[in-house]
């Protein structure tokens, strides 16, 4: 999922001309707290609901407000994965999309970019997920999806993410979301073949794990 295909084209930019009004016009019209600006397809900064709305004149133009993140966008050739870098790392309602030469191709509105994520992620696809705690050196998707798959159960989607601290400089996290919600005897079949359960969510019981972890559920995918 490239940064080209996330573009809605329906988003606004707006101009170093326009208002301060006409922009939280915008804003309101298209549920956003931020908006593009650029000069002549170049792109010159993200303005912010917050700072629109301290303006002492609304009719003041944008160039005379201040614009944020006038050094962050995305190329188009970007994949998803670097955009929720941008996103997370600076706080993005939207993403500029600047294009080979230079000039701005367009805008991806973050709402909308998790919705579509979330749905290659099979999120809304009924299914249970499972949190292994598992060594950086052990790390093995392709094995850990050979027991799975040995269930008759396949992986729709898997998370990696490393939680190494100077005290445990090998730990990781291998969050897997997968295609059934009886997990029972993959459950096992893991723990036998020494991965540890960490957390498990399931909408039927699984016997082998603490009931506290069970309560407790996974919300990367939703943020």
């Amino acid at each position: 999922m490239l940064a080209a295909t996330l573009i809605n084209p329906m988003l606004p930019t707006l101009k170093l001309t326009d208002s301060v009004s006409t922009a939280l016009d915008w804003m309101n019209d298209y549920h956003t707290q931020q908006l593009v600006v650029a000069d002549d397809d170049v792109y010159k900064g993200i303005v912010s609901e917050a700072i629109l709305l301290d303006a002492a004149d609304d009719t003041l133009s944008l160039t005379d407000m201040i614009r944020q993140h006038q050094d962050v966008y995305a190329t188009e050739d970007q994949h998803v994965y670097e955009l929720l870098r941008l996103i997370n790392q600076y706080g993005l309602k939207v993403v500029p999309i600047v294009g080979e030469d230079g000039l701005l191709s367009g805008t991806i509105l973050v709402s909308e970019l998790l919705e579509r994520f979330a749905d290659v992620l099979g999120v809304q696809e009924k299914g249970a997920v499972l949190v292994l705690k598992i060594a950086e050196r052990d790390y093995s998707l392709s094995e850990v999806s050979r027991l799975i798959e040995s269930n008759g159960t396949k992986v729709i989607s898997s998370y990696y993410a490393s939680t190494a601290t100077y005290e445990n400089p090998d730990d990781a996290r291998l969050t897997l979301k997968l295609n059934r919600t009886n997990i029972n005897p993959i459950v096992a079949t893991l723990e036998r073949f020494g991965y540890a359960i960490e957390e498990a969510h399931a909408n039927d019981p699984v016997e082998s794990i603490d009931q506290e972890r069970l309560d407790m559920l996974m919300r990367y995918l939703a943020t």
